[in-house]
């Protein structure tokens, strides 16, 4: 079958504004406070932080604040992060079989960005200074050095505050935030060596302190009483 097309017809197909793309993306990536949250403490466990605390206000739909002592990243680390597809977590396509991250698409910053307004300061170890950068809709605002210990810290405000009919749809927020906090209970009993601090309205939610064990950080977020009727199973890497 041979397709024709009309001089009208012609140029249908266009290349979509970085922008919009990122937008787009956000509609996969950033479905409420909670997603950003998930996001950004897996970017810190990435980032090996002993230390990630969340605070959040309104239940993330006002602010949301994660602070962690990771690696941190340069200057130019920092505008890269915010470009689609770029990540620090694999290189090749060999790298797609042996993954040790909890996440490599690069997408999140850039979405979380274009639906935010959002500010970052980052410095790693030995660095002369660190870096403040701050972004509206995804767009480069403000960059500045500024002193600061080494790890990261975003503070996003607004989320969806450019795009109405998605904020419409955020619950109350003390739905939101039980989000928040079972995405934060999830992540520190998978990471009992990691001391996590949930906030929320000034007020510390949780204070979970870095355990030896993974037993000891389910008796800090269960209770002693789970444990003592919970099995110990132990499953090698060769099951």
């Amino acid at each position: 079958m041979v397709v024709t097309f009309s001089m009208s017809e012609k140029n249908r197909i266009a290349i979509l504004p970085e922008t919009l793309c990122n937008q787009i993306a956000a509609g996969e990536v950033v479905e409420r406070p909670a997603s950003v949250v998930k996001e950004l403490v897996e970017n810190s466990l990435d980032a090996q932080a002993t230390e990630i605390v969340v605070d959040v206000e309104r239940g993330g739909k006002k602010r949301i604040r994660i602070s962690d002592n990771g690696f941190g990243m340069s200057k130019e680390d920092l505008f890269l992060c915010f470009e689609r597809h770029a990540t620090s977590k694999i290189r090749s396509e060999n790298d797609l079989f042996h993954l040790s991250s909890l996440g490599f698409r690069g997408e999140a910053l850039p979405s979380i960005a274009a639906v935010s307004r959002l500010a970052v300061v980052s410095a790693q170890a030995g660095a002369e200074t660190g870096n403040h950068l701050q972004l509206v809709a995804g767009e480069v605002r403000h960059h500045e050095p500024q002193a600061a210990t080494p790890g990261t810290s975003f503070d996003i405000r607004d989320l969806f505050f450019n795009l109405p009919a998605r904020r419409k749809f955020l619950r109350r927020d003390e739905t939101e935030f039980g989000h928040i906090a079972e995405i934060v209970t999830r992540l520190s009993l998978a990471h009992p060596h990691v001391h996590f601090k949930l906030i929320h309205n000034q007020r510390t939610i949780l204070d979970l302190y870095r355990q030896k064990s993974l037993k000891a950080r389910v008796a800090d977020v269960l209770g002693r009483s789970v444990v003592d009727k919970l099995v110990e199973i132990d499953c090698g890497d060769d099951a």
